[in-house]
């Protein structure tokens, strides 16, 4: 057959105890575990087609054709799957977002989630979830995440081989609502991947992955007994501790923006004034507001009027990656 087409989506994550630094960068074997919510209503979409009269690989995203850097990045996962399934044959790779990527939104982890479930089913592989997860975290750490639906654990690992995630709790354990303030929509300067290789010259992150585990068991335990006091506590402790590591790496790396801070000011104010919510931030300036579902309103309504905020999305507990 000269060619072989698989289509699959995935959902990008929000990383609720963060991933930032490696052991291994090329295998991207973390420094620490980390907990995520998977983003229901945000997808990546992405069609692999295995096609032998290609002279080589072709990507487009969102219609057009990316960096270079981009086309190597997902040619090289593509050969991670060809050595598996024992082809050469080059590939036509296709992928939509329907929200914007480059932003601290982890358009990565739905990327190569995507791309990992229909790679392998278009090379006629059947892998199970645990062997997805460690294929996609080779792509991007967090996709490893993005093969599973709802409350997602990735385990650290003695060895590279126990790496991997799991499902934590399923979509509909606690319907908590994402309301992501978009401060900027401009692709950020310095890439995740380039920002775990800085994470070690911060004299902060042996301090915070030594603190992890017991992170993790706060924030694990807060959810499955739907704690949000405890879970708002530990999730922006955290993620003020990963960007305390980026403001002290070398060079310096400063994601947020004044707007950002103000999300954030406004985030603690409104909780202390009893609205469930809290927030928590990836590697860009985009504030990720966390809240229950029956204080959703009250807070993406505030949210609109703070001055900065240029758009909002809107994301549930969502489903696992699956070929379409």
């Amino acid at each position: 057959m000269t060619k072989r087409t698989a289509r699959a989506v995935a959902s990008p994550n929000i990383a609720l105890i963060k991933y930032w630094g490696n052991r291994d960068h090329n295998l991207r074997w973390p420094s620490n575990g980390s907990i995520s919510l998977t983003l229901g209503g945000l997808e990546t979409r992405t069609t692999v087609t295995f096609d032998k009269t290609l002279p080589t690989d072709r990507l487009t995203v969102d219609g057009l054709p990316p960096p270079n850097s981009a086309l190597l990045r997902v040619s090289e996962h593509l050969d991670r799957i060809r050595r598996i399934a024992g082809i050469h044959t080059p590939a036509h790779v296709e992928s939509q977002n329907n929200f914007p990527a480059g932003v601290g939104v982890a358009s990565s982890a739905s990327a190569f989630a995507a791309l990992t479930l229909a790679g392998t089913a278009a090379a006629d592989l059947s892998l199970n979830p645990k062997e997805l997860s460690r294929l996609a975290r080779l792509g991007s750490g967090s996709a490893c995440r993005s093969i599973f639906g709802g409350y997602v654990e990735w385990h650290a690992g003695e060895t590279v081989a126990d790496s991997y995630a799991e499902p934590l709790a399923p979509p509909e354990h606690w319907d908590l609502i994402d309301l992501i303030a978009v401060i900027s929509r401009e692709h950020k300067r310095v890439g995740s991947t380039q920002g775990h290789t800085l994470a070690d010259t911060s004299p902060l992150q042996s301090v915070r992955v030594a603190d992890a585990p017991r992170r993790l068991n706060i924030c694990r335990d807060a959810l499955l007994h739907r704690d949000f006091p405890t879970l708002a506590s530990i999730v922006e402790l955290d993620s003020n501790l990963m960007h305390a590591v980026m403001f002290t790496s070398t060079p310096t790396l400063i994601y947020w923006s004044p707007a950002t801070i103000e999300v954030m000011h406004a985030v603690t104010t409104w909780r202390a004034e009893g609205l469930d919510v809290c927030y928590t931030i990836d590697a860009g300036p985009n504030v990720h507001c966390l809240c229950r579902k029956q204080h959703a309103h009250q807070v993406e309504e505030r949210l609109g009027y703070l001055p900065g905020v240029i758009n909002l999305l809107r994301a549930h507990p969502g489903g696992p990656a699956s070929v379409i």
